[in-house]
């Protein structure tokens, strides 16, 4: 294991309710003031003449001994900072109290001691100072911090390294002292430090370290023995803990400060069900179907509730246009009872502002909102930037759209799939105008209750627009999510990510062999982490997985457990509890798909893991290791069918063991990193089974049995 030092943390006085403002104290109530936190102007001096990178140096200032050229090092030098996003242009992601590391090789010229800090500045600009530890390998001079920020806004992150006068101090009393040598001088540069520190805890109200260093400076008498002075003074861990964060900290050096995006909780976590309103009670008659509504919709808010979702999504609830209407099963002869696909938005009912009234009305839409928040859920509303051939916008705002040598509309293609009921917008051809209008659309729908935006097929528009809608939502409605429905190339998914989408859809329907599954939680746990954050869906009206097609219950089991421990945030299309699987054949889309008809379903048919997924939405509840994303760690086990990994979040521990194979029984034995779980090699551990209930001893090595019908074991660590 890492050898590390304890860090000092010096926090930003915060409130106990983050949300609402920030007083002077931090969350534990104690004021605990920076007791060397340099001024507005002291901090742009260290990040001027620390850095060339921001602040081009006057030619005159090129021959001044001791400045910097432009390409150099500060005083200190501190390379290597992580995280940090395009070079530090764009901000790390956090949500309120999400523990991150940071990283940085620190190091300096000569033996002289070192150290750094990280500094969260707050958005009332307030200083948090964390102090890093060395870890090994201690030769490669890498320096770490776990930090977090309590409350939300934008924040700035930086690396302060200094001249650590009392470790130098310390080092060499030690052993000049155990030589007997040198003793008046060791005392006498002591107290010049003891004195300082004194003074700066006196200024810092902080009278029991005032006492402690006062005792050690009486106790530093060169005409008491060495081992005295040793026992008393150098090896007191008292004195030394005070000295560490009162101490002269000289030649200090800050990095550039790095843009820091702390949001509330539901970027990172929560559980997702998406459903159909119009399939809700949905019902025929004998002159043709009737559409369920937002009244009739009521049940399945409910049920979400009780399976313990905390966001219900809707796909687009406008008017659905007629023109190129398509059928069933995306045919283009649809009957009159037809209702279309609800992404060809726009007819003589209205457009985005407007909701399809075969759905009842905006207030009814307005009760639907209010009994979800009595239910304790989000509502989630698509955002689809498209319309249909009867949008009102193409009459009024025709240049919104592609016209082609023939005179004729684009149509949205992705050959050789035709969407003919959907027209793309150019964002070209009128960027001002259309921007303003999508302001609009989602200003309507938040003074309307919704919180959440699930965006369709936001990879087709312009990254700048979305940077610009981005950064004026965070502006006007930072409490507001946007979710990314890009299954598209990496760049782009990421892209997304960094120009402020707090969620994106992710690449785990697809990950299913066990080298994919280890690959993927790595990645997104440690190289992407601190900007993208996966929503893990484990199927949607898009995608019906093909490892499902066979219905095999155990198959569905599997996944919604690897999709509710991997991620923190992981969501449902409707009928995937009750196992529903028919495909169109040999393609991954359902046949009969609820995109162009209704689908009333039978919520009590077996076969169903309805159960499961109120357990699983529990545990997560419960656990706080799985509701964060960057502390993860894949765990050997030596058969291909089975995929361990641990979670972890302070003294929470979840381990998860999972087999992936629905058909057959199989054991393994699993090899675990000790370390990751904070524990030793030879050491026993107690783990409690979230599952089954049952209570277990485990080694380093051990052997696990998995079945079907108990196709996983998800594990408490026991303390």
């Amino acid at each position: 294991m890492a050898k590390k030092r304890p860090p000092r943390r010096i926090a930003d006085p915060g409130p106990s309710d983050p949300d609402l403002d920030l007083t002077g104290t931090d969350p534990t109530g104690h004021a605990t003031p920076d007791p060397q936190a340099p001024s507005a102007a002291d901090i742009a001096d260290l990040m001027r003449r620390s850095t060339g990178l921001r602040e081009p140096y006057p030619p005159e200032a090129m021959d001044v001994p001791g400045q910097l050229p432009l390409r150099g090092f500060g005083r200190i030098p501190v390379h290597n900072v992580s995280p940090t996003v395009e070079a530090g242009r764009l901000p790390v992601k956090a949500v309120v109290d999400e523990e991150f590391t940071v990283s940085a090789n620190v190091f300096r010229e000569g033996h002289d001691a070192v150290g750094a800090s990280v500094v969260l500045v707050s958005p009332r600009g307030k200083r948090h100072v964390t102090d890093m530890v060395q870890v090994e390998p201690m030769g490669l001079d890498i320096w770490e911090a776990r930090v977090h920020a309590w409350a939300p806004g934008d924040w700035t992150m930086h690396v302060e390294a200094w001249s650590d006068a009392w470790g130098t101090w310390h080092h060499n009393a030690e052993a000049k002292l155990e030589a007997g040598i040198d003793v008046d001088l060791v005392c006498a540069e002591g107290h010049v430090l003891l004195d300082s520190a004194a003074d700066r805890a006196a200024a810092a109200s902080r009278p029991d370290e005032v006492e402690v260093i006062g005792r050690a400076a009486e106790a530093l008498d060169p005409s008491r023995s060495p081992a005295e002075i040793l026992a008393s003074v150098v090896r007191d861990p008292a004195v030394d803990a005070a000295m560490r964060v009162y101490a002269d900290r000289p030649l200090a050096t800050a990095t550039p400060a790095e843009p820091l995006k702390v949001e509330r909780r539901r970027a990172l976590y929560g559980s997702w069900y998406e459903f159909f309103p119009r399939s809700q009670g949905a019902h025929q008659t004998e002159t043709g179907w009737v559409s369920g509504t937002f009244d009739s919709s009521w049940e399945r808010l409910e049920a979400a509730a009780a399976m313990g979702f905390d966001v219900v999504y809707l796909p687009p609830i406008h008017p659905v246009g007629r023109a190129f209407r398509k059928g069933p099963n995306n045919t283009l002869d649809a009957g009159p009872d037809d209702p279309g696909s609800p992404w060809a938005i726009g007819s003589p009912d209205g457009g985005h502002d407007a909701v399809n009234p075969d759905l009842g009305t905006l207030e009814d839409f307005d009760r639907f909102v209010g009994r979800a928040r009595e239910l304790g859920l989000e509502v989630a509303l698509d955002f689809a930037l498209q319309a249909s051939p009867d949008h009102p916008w193409v009459h009024s705002h025709p240049e919104w759209f592609t016209t082609r040598v023939d005179g004729t509309i684009a149509y949205a293609e992705n050959p050789p799939k035709k969407y003919q009921d959907i027209y793309p917008i150019n964002f070209d051809n009128d960027p001002e105008g259309i921007y303003h209008e999508v302001i609009r659309l989602l200003e309507f729908w938040i003074a309307h209750g919704v919180t959440i935006f699930r965006v369709d097929n936001p990879h087709t528009k312009p990254l700048n627009f979305w940077a610009w809608v981005m950064e004026q939502m965070h502006r006007d409605h930072p409490e507001v999510i946007f979710l990314a429905e890009a299954f598209t190339r990496p760049e782009m998914m990421q892209a997304l990510a960094k120009v402020g989408f707090q969620q994106g859809y992710s690449y785990f329907v697809w990950r299913t062999e066990k080298w994919e599954l280890e690959e993927y939680l790595h990645e997104i746990s440690h190289d992407t982490g601190h900007y993208y954050r996966p929503n893990f869906f484990t199927n949607t009206p898009d995608i019906n997985p093909i490892p499902l097609n066979d219905g095999n219950p155990a198959g569905f089991a599997i996944r919604a457990i690897l999709a509710a421990t991997m991620s923190p945030s992981w969501g449902m299309y409707s009928g995937f509890e009750i196992c529903e699987h028919a495909p169109v054949p040999g393609r991954e889309e359902y046949l009969n798909s609820e995109k162009y008809q209704y689908r009333p379903r039978d919520w009590s048919s077996q076969p169903n893991i309805i159960e499961l997924v109120t357990r699983l939405n529990q545990i997560r509840r419960e656990h706080p290791a799985l509701q964060q994303l960057r502390d993860a760690t894949i765990h050997r086990t030596d058969h291909d069918k089975v995929f361990a990994f641990s979670k972890r979040a302070g003294d929470d521990v979840v381990i998860v063991v999972v087999s992936l194979d629905p058909d057959w029984g199989l054991g393994a034995h699993v090899t675990f990193d000790m370390a990751a779980l904070g524990l030793a090699d030879d050491q026993l551990f107690e783990v409690h089974d979230e599952l089954t209930g049952t209570d277990a001893t485990w080694a380093r090595e051990d052997w696990v049995e998995l079945y079907p019908a108990q196709p996983a074991r998800i594990l408490r660590l026991r303390r």
